[in-house]
């Protein structure tokens, strides 16, 4: 996967979140904090949100296929 691949897979992300209304007042979500994290062993792009009008927050997760494969322990070593 090259650099090109990464951003429109990381851009294509943020376009979810755009387009996605608040489920409490319908308003629009910003980007908090985004990381890696493993869940059941595979890794994952976190992106952690808060709606600009009624501060409901909600976190987006996305399959990271940009991290390579590793050794879970090595992948985890380099996660946390």
């Amino acid at each position: 996967m090259t650099i090109n691949d990464i951003m429109e897979f990381i851009e294509s992300e943020y376009n979810i979140i755009n387009s996605t209304p608040c489920e409490i007042c319908g308003g629009s979500f910003i980007a908090e904090k985004k990381l890696l994290a493993l869940i059941d062993d595979v890794p994952f792009d976190v992106c952690n949100c808060t709606c600009e009008y009624c501060g409901h927050k909600r976190s987006f997760s996305f399959t990271a296929p940009f991290i390579p494969s590793l050794d879970n322990e090595e992948l985890k070593n380099r996660l946390n």
